[in-house]
């Protein structure tokens, strides 16, 4: 098994929810980025989400967007992003890292030395949030042959007739999106993903991970509690965005982390 599956299967053991967490690299900068990706463990991360910066964010609110162009303003790059990975890797060997963007500068770089590079930083998944179910040969297929996960996105529209095919070639986990529309929009509301979880898991064996519209640890616990976990990305990056220093934020992150553990 891999990482990811090393840790839902521990998980499972401990009869834990996993609480996965998502900041982007580079931002505010290189070195910031990669202190706060060092503390994501310590500070009761599960899984860590890397976001790629990418110039046309299509899928993200206006939260995710300022990050990314933050961390492109202060240079940021695949191979800086890549370079954080090998960074984590030097102090911890154990926790997943799943790397999430669009798939332009991944093409751009070339599927094939894309994934050599991913492999060698230690990158464990991949979640592109453009490339539907009927691409898999550009990057899923070639991503699983590389022993790289590769995690889709459902949401509240995607119905049953289209589960099959976006389960078909998934790996890791499945990330449901809890609300319409953008990051950062809106709360999630576990009466309304509950259901929604239930019939994913009629068709996957894979843990079904929330996020999308947590911002507290109550909810954090409560989305865990109908779920196998749960992700937070935007409310980890508005503070980084604000200024918070790499202490508060990692005490937010915690924060949260128990929160979804206590589920």
């Amino acid at each position: 098994m891999g990482r990811i599956a090393d840790t839902f299967a521990r998980l499972r053991a401990e009869n834990r929810k996993a609480f996965v967490a998502y900041v982007m690299a580079g931002d505010p900068d290189h070195d910031t980025a990669v202190e706060i990706v060092r503390g994501l463990p310590g500070a009761g991360v599960d899984v860590i989400e890397l976001g790629l910066p990418f110039t046309d964010p299509m899928a993200d609110g206006p939260t995710i967007q300022l990050a990314g162009q933050r961390a492109l303003e202060a240079g940021a790059t695949l191979d800086s992003t890549l370079a954080t990975a090998r960074a984590l890797r030097e102090t911890d060997t154990t926790t997943p890292i799943v790397m999430m963007g669009y798939y332009n500068p991944i093409y751009s770089r070339g599927v094939d030395r894309f994934l050599a590079q991913a492999a060698e930083a230690g990158i464990d998944g991949l979640i592109v949030v453009d490339l539907p179910p009927e691409e898999d040969a550009e990057l899923c297929l070639p991503a699983l042959a590389a022993g790289i996960d590769f995690i889709r996105l459902t949401t509240p529209t995607t119905d049953d007739a289209r589960v099959p095919a976006v389960m078909r070639n998934t790996s890791g986990f499945v990330y449901y999106v809890s609300i319409t529309g953008i990051t950062g929009a809106g709360s999630a509301s576990a009466d309304a993903v509950a259901p929604e979880v239930a019939r994913l898991k009629r068709a996957t064996d894979l843990p079904v991970i929330v996020g999308f519209g947590i911002k507290t640890p109550e909810a954090a616990r409560d989305i865990a509690a109908v779920a196998d976990g749960c992700v937070v990305g935007s409310a980890i990056v508005e503070r980084i965005g604000r200024g918070d220093s790499v202490e508060d934020v990692l005490a937010y992150v915690a924060a949260l982390a128990e929160g979804a553990h206590s589920a």
